[in-house]
């Protein structure tokens, strides 16, 4: 697939877009799905703008991470919030499949940690913004091969809850995908992706997945 830094966007009709919190394995996980040549490394907030991969009419976007990005300001990082919003807003009608990634082990802890001060989590909000606006969302529960294998169902299913999504998890299979990026572990997003690709009658996209 070609890359670049800006939009490469001529004759785009179907966009993916990868969101999440910095560090989370987003594009590490964009990387091992597409074959994307994205900048990946260890020290958060390193994508602070869209990065794009294109092949055909195919667009995949991998959004700045929200959340503490490692020396950036906290203004700059409401900035990239706020145009990662605009972005989404801007080209919703093409984008098809929203892909919210989150560290599974952390995220119910980080959740809380949010509710005890009266806030949003930032997570939650982009998982209900994205729906909201039409945009079909799978949640992948990266760093799956941290957790014990008795504990695994018990946590995608506070997952689940902080979502707002009723117990238990396997009843939303078809949005919750527990992978491992590290590890290569990546049946259960590609299997929602190409279901989703194949929903739309985009067949012709699998072998870019």
């Amino acid at each position: 697939m070609e890359t670049s830094k800006t939009a490469a966007e001529n004759g785009v009709s179907f966009e993916i877009i990868f969101v999440g919190r910095s560090n989370v394995g987003k594009s590490s996980l964009l990387r091992e799905l597409f074959g994307a040549k994205v900048r990946v490394g260890r020290r958060p907030g390193v994508t602070l703008r869209p990065r794009h991969a294109q092949a055909s009419d195919l667009l995949i976007t991998d959004m700045p991470g929200f959340g503490f990005m490692s020396g950036v300001k906290d203004r700059k990082q409401d900035i990239v919030k706020d145009q990662t919003v605009r972005y989404i807003e801007k080209n919703a009608e093409r984008i098809k499949i929203g892909v919210l990634v989150i560290d599974g082990p952390a995220f119910p802890q980080i959740v809380d940690r949010w509710d005890l001060r009266d806030q949003i989590p930032v997570d939650v909000e982009m998982f209900d913004f994205l729906r909201e606006v039409g945009i079909d969302t799978i949640v992948v529960s990266n760093k799956m091969d941290k957790v014990n294998e008795n504990e695994y169902d018990p946590l995608l299913d506070e997952i689940a809850v902080r979502l707002g999504l009723e117990p238990p998890w396997k009843n939303w299979k078809h949005i919750i995908a527990p992978i491992s990026a590290k590890k290569g572990d990546l049946k259960a997003i590609k299997g929602l992706l190409r279901d989703r690709l194949h929903e739309m009658k985009r067949d012709d996209l699998f072998k870019y997945v």
